[in-house]
């Protein structure tokens, strides 16, 4: 397996996440009722801002399941499957290297 390849993969992606995370936060402000707009306009921006907060909590903890997924990796059980024990398809890991999971178990 190919550690270096799938830390430099993690690495990528956090910094990713980092600027799509300060993004999603920019637009999940809350919306301030003193605004002039329209009631159909707020119901859209409050319909939106709720699905922006979904995306934020999304993105939080696919940061933190990184950040763990880069601290497993110098473990000696990374790439193992943690409820069959069996190794994780490389192609998985490197598409998902956060994953704990193989694909059957998954």
């Amino acid at each position: 397996m190919d550690k270096n390849k799938i830390k430099n993969i993690i690495e990528e992606k956090l910094k990713d996440l980092a600027l799509e995370i300060d993004e999603l936060r920019q637009i999940a402000k809350p919306i301030e009722p003193e605004n002039a707009i329209g009631r159909i306009s707020r119901m859209d921006a409050i319909n939106n801002k709720s699905i922006n907060d979904r995306m934020l909590r999304n993105s939080l903890q696919k940061l933190k399941n990184l950040k763990t997924g880069l601290k497993r990796l110098g473990n000696i059980d990374f790439g193992i499957c943690i409820q069959c024990k069996r190794e994780i398809n490389i192609n998985r890991l490197l598409l998902i290297p956060e994953t704990l999971k193989c694909v059957k178990c998954s």
